[in-house]
């Protein structure tokens, strides 16, 4: 149990209620459940307290950032295991998935993280008005939240939320990386 009175603990907690479903989205985003998806959590546990080290700087942690680390969590977890040939089991089900079906998670889990890549280069090359929006909405957050997050009206918003992802959607079919090759 955390001792409240301990700052980066307090803080740390606080944020974990506040973004965990992200956290555990992003875990089963890549096929993982169960006590994989608990195991990603307690990784991003850590990597917050050893990157933010204080209080202050988790309290202040934007939930893109906590997304970003589950992500990367979730794709080290998958890398560990297909390092090692490891298959998930969730007590949950009567037996563990068959061995030749986690190599396919994992294969699908590096192309998804080649196509992201390519995704964020396409992202980088916005305006930044709408870069800044786009990258928000592509973090899970709603059109309120970016409103608020960057003081605009809520038709300022929605105008560059829907511009962006026009000229995001222009690029990436530029790029030829069309709806069938995204999740």
């Amino acid at each position: 149990m955390a001792d409240h009175a301990d700052p980066v603990s307090s803080s740390l907690e606080a944020l974990l209620t506040r973004f965990g479903e992200r956290v555990r989205q992003a875990g089963r985003r890549y096929g993982l459940r169960g006590a994989d998806v608990d195991e990603v959590v307690q990784d991003v546990r850590i990597r917050l307290w050893r990157a933010l080290a204080s209080g202050e700087a988790i309290a202040r942690a934007p939930g893109s950032y906590v997304y970003r680390t589950a992500t990367s969590a979730a794709l080290d977890l998958l890398r560990r295991r297909r390092g090692r040939h490891e298959t998930g089991f969730d007590p949950g089900t009567d037996l563990p998935e068959p061995a030749l079906q986690a190599p396919a998670t994992a294969e699908r889990a590096l192309a998804d993280t080649e196509i992201a890549a390519r995704v964020a280069v396409a992202v980088d090359s916005l305006v930044e008005s709408r870069r800044a929006v786009v990258r928000m909405w592509l973090a899970g957050f709603d059109l309120r939240e970016i409103m608020h997050a960057f003081g605009q009206t809520e038709p300022k918003a929605r105008n560059l939320l829907y511009r962006g992802l026009a000229d995001l959607r222009a690029r990436l079919t530029e790029m030829g990386i069309g709806p069938e090759a995204l999740p």
